[in-house]
């Protein structure tokens, strides 16, 4: 046995081996020792195997799921080797094999994946500073293609939140090993461009990618190739639900970097949770495929409209029809996609399939009530599936085919006839117990079964001597003795191959069932994808009803007009704590505006308002309506945010460097068609560092890179900013003062901010009174010296020009003053260095 699975783990060197064994999956040796650190499992210890000691660990076979779950967690790999031979067949151990590889990015098994996130498996090809990316999701069966340099890498991995990703062990791409993903290293020879491109071909059944315009992505098809391999290897078999191929560029989406996604929590807070985000308020579908289908659409925002103002008019049909009937229907909705997926691999179970066959039935009603804007071809598969599901299986399935009644009765004839001699095996022997009392005069005679000794009449010590002679002992026990007779023993032979039989025969037409749902495959899927579109599309309906949304309107001009917008989150926290009122604020950037210096106290709301006109703009371009009263967008093509500041210690980065860092990728990337956010640029350093960063920072943003740009702000001096730059204005939120305390308006409002409040709120804080009242006294001699230096010094005054370079004759006179021959080393060093300075001047 030991020699079996040390064959198997040879080709599996790097993953945990569950090796099945009756009723529980083993590990050994340094597998037992891994699982038992990850899993807390005992270890034990049997026998010898070339001499040393056998360690082990076990875990149920029933508990699999639950294991499997921790593993994959971990970011770990598992084989799982199954009994794949009849036992006692022949000598030696019964035959076991692998039948697949479960990882982070290849899981289908529904216990382990979240209902509303895709595992995705990512590929990396990298060559020099570009980078090929191949991705997949084998319950959504589409491949994804891009491109992209190395800046733009941490972006791609943001928005796919890949579960794993394979990488080109002889060359690690840097910002991969960099990010907190799995990482599986693949052998170089499987990222060949060549190999990737008739890969993709073989499986999307074409003879070329021109027509997905991917023919070109030669880099992206060095890491399909990879993908495609390690996907067929981790399932065992072809990837036959696999049909789709979606390329993206760059250019095509809008660009929201992972800055910006962590800082707006779209999908994630700030701490890591959840909920509240923006996804966790506009998800309310009904099936988890809508739930992933939203998501995506809210990471891979387009920055061409026809897809949003689509994804609009539907809203607005479903408003205009009703879009509860439809959502009621979807309640009755399986996951089809992953059932289709599933259904490929082979991995389907008996109630997966009759989830599929409760959706079938609730088609004719689900399109009934679907707004004939938005009915679908798809909608309509064909009827022979559940004509089959129907005749197929049975109305409550066991849980898994080895279990048996699965199948339905009347499917097939032969399975039939075995369970009825399954099913009047009690009949017969409640016949025979009566008969053989009658026979033999023993009152208390009783026919039974037991799983060891199968069939046996049973008769009492002292009732022996009635026995009649055909009765053969089958077990002595100390109050009775067991016989078996021949009728009984024929009936047994018959009645114990009739269940092995039918559980044969059950097992081979569920496989038949399958073999004929996989000749169906595209039309399951298409149906399972519009199934997916219709439920986010009801729910986006849903919110804009419930919360009082508006349709936003796209213009070709540059502007971003929005009245009485509200941060959707903020206001739906408030609505649920029983808060006071969000307070809407419009917004205004177009032509003449590009530039909104934002001032005012600590907890007055600025960071509210910037996120929430970010989000607003977010809301619209996936086609979302809006938390507005109106709204009017142009053209976009990135949302780019600084916002708060964090310690990288683990990276070595303090709060400035992040906070330079941050703003410098923004003042490279950002057009005059992004959407800009600062919020306290500059506060990391001193006073004086951080208010000349900050005015050169919102200068150049004003000068150069044009984009609309929200900047906050406590530095009063920036104030002034508006006065020389004409595309910028100032407002700040409002708050008034009673005695000691402040009441925050959060109402925006023209022109700058008379005061900052800090030590205001420093008291509702719980600061000390003794320390607040030494903290007033500071601030009043602050500022009075602080107004008698302001006439002294212009922030935004012009640089200084640099010093005129020096006449050429000043460099040729201290040449000419120099005799290589006559300096001692240290004479030619100086000589050397004062010639630098005057050559570089």
């Amino acid at each position: 046995m030991m020699a079996q699975y040390l064959g198997l783990k040879a080709d599996f060197p790097d993953t945990l081996l569950l090796y099945r064994m009756g009723d529980f999956y083993e590990v050994f040796y340094d597998d037992a020792r891994k699982c038992n650190a990850l899993l807390d499992i005992t270890l034990t210890q049997r026998g010898t195997s070339a001499g040393q000691p056998v360690v082990m660990a076990g875990v149920p076979v029933h508990a699999l799921e639950s294991y499997l779950a921790k593993l994959i967690k971990l970011g770990e790999a598992v084989a799982i080797a199954e009994q794949v031979g009849e036992v006692g067949a022949g000598k030696g151990p019964v035959e076991r094999k692998v039948v697949r590889v479960v990882t982070p990015g290849t899981i289908t098994d529904t216990e382990l994946l979240a209902d509303k996130q895709d595992a995705v498996l990512l590929s990396v090809s990298g060559h020099g500073r570009r980078h090929g990316l191949a991705w997949l999701s084998l319950t959504q069966g589409e491949i994804g293609l891009a491109e992209c340099s190395d800046a733009e890498l941490p972006g791609w991995l943001a928005r796919l939140m890949p579960a794993e990703i394979l990488v080109n062990r002889e060359h690690q791409p840097a910002g991969v090993m960099r990010a907190r993903f799995p990482v599986t290293n693949r052998p170089g020879w499987q990222f060949d461009g060549a190999l990737g491109q008739r890969k993709l071909c073989e499986q999307l059944g074409v003879a070329n990618l021109q027509g997905f315009n991917a023919h070109e992505l030669t880099l992206a098809h060095a890491a399909a190739s990879a993908l495609l391999a390690f996907a067929e290897h981790t399932q065992g078999r072809a990837l036959a639900h696999v049909r789709s191929l979606r390329v993206q560029r760059a250019s095509d989406l809008m660009d929201l970097p992972p800055a910006t996604q962590r800082n707006l929590e779209l999908v994630q807070t700030l701490r890591g949770e959840s909920s509240p985000t923006l996804f966790s308020l506009i998800d309310t579908c009904k099936s988890g495929m809508g739930s992933r289908m939203l998501r995506q659409w809210l990471l891979h925002p387009r920055r061409e409209r026809g897809e949003a103002m689509a994804r609009h008019n539907a809203i607005a049909a479903l408003h205009a029809e009703g879009f509860e009937p439809l959502r009621d229907a979807l309640k009755s909705v399986s996951d089809v996609e992953r059932i289709a997926a599933r259904i490929a691999l082979r991995q389907v179970r008996p109630r997966e399939l009759t989830g599929l066959r409760a959706t079938l039935r609730v088609l004719p009603q689900l399109r009934a009530v679907t707004p004939a804007a938005l009915r679908d071809a798809t909608l309509n598969p064909p009827g022979d599936i559940l004509e089959l599901l129907e005749r197929a299986v049975a109305e409550e399935p066991a849980l898994l085919p080895r279990d048996g009644g699965v199948i339905a009765n009347g499917f097939d004839a032969e399975l039939d006839e075995l369970r009825g001699i399954q099913q009047n095996c009690d009949g017969f022997l409640l016949d025979l117990e009566t008969r053989e009392r009658a026979r033999t005069g023993i009152a208390n005679l009783r026919v039974q079964f037991n799983r060891v000794h199968g069939f046996y009449i049973e008769v009492t010590q002292g009732q022996v001597d009635k026995v009649p002679m055909d009765y053969q002992r089958r077990q002595t026990l100390k109050n009775a003795e067991r016989y078996i007779t021949p009728e009984l023993k024929a009936f047994e032979d018959k009645a114990l191959s009739a269940q092995e039989r039918a559980l044969a025969r059950e097992k081979l037409l569920y496989e038949q069932v399958i073999d004929a749902l996989i000749t169906r495959l595209e039309p399951l899927t298409a149906l399972g994808r519009t199934l997916a579109g219709l439920d986010a599309l009801a729910a986006l309906a849903e919110r804009a009803v419930t919360l009082n949304w508006c349709r936003p309107e796209f213009v070709s001009q540059p502007c971003l007009e929005i009245e009485a917008g509200r941060h959707p989150v903020v206001q739906a926290r408030l609505a649920e704590t029983g808060g006071a009122e969000f307070m809407p604020n419009d917004c205004r950037l177009d032509a003449r505006t590009k530039l909104l210096v934002i001032t005012g106290p600590n907890m007055g709301g600025k960071s509210t308002f910037m996120r929430q006109v970010a989000l607003i703009a977010l809301l619209a371009a996936i086609g979302s309506y809006v938390p507005a009263t109106s709204c009017r967008l142009g053209p976009m093509d990135a949302i780019h945010t600084r916002i708060g500041a964090a310690d990288d210690l683990a990276n070595a980065q303090s709060t400035f460097m992040l906070e330079m860092t941050e703003g410098a990728a923004i003042l490279h990337s950002a057009t005059d068609q992004s959407l800009v956010l600062m919020d306290e640029i500059g506060r990391g350093t001193s006073t004086f560092d951080g208010l000349a960063l900050a005015s050169a920072i919102a200068t150049h943003l004003h000068d150069k890179t044009r984009a609309f740009t929200l900047f906050a702000t406590h530095y009063f001096e920036l104030t002034e900013f508006p006065a020389k730059h004409p595309l910028a204005q100032n407002w700040h939120v409002s708050a008034v003062e009673s005695g000691e305390d402040i009441v925050f308006l959060h109402e925006l409002q023209a022109g700058p901010a008379s005061r900052s409040y800090g030590v205001q709120v420093a008291r509702l804080a719980g600061m000390p009174a003794s320390l607040v009242r030494q903290a007033r006294a500071t601030l009043e001699a602050l500022e009075a010296r602080s107004n008698a230096e302001d006439d002294q010094f212009d922030l935004f005054a012009a640089p200084p020009a640099p010093p005129p370079p020096p006449e050429p004759s000043e460099l040729v006179t201290a040449l000419d003053g120099i005799d290589p021959d006559a300096l001692s080393p240290r004479e030619a060093l100086e000589a050397l260095y004062k010639l630098k300075r005057l050559a570089k001047a």
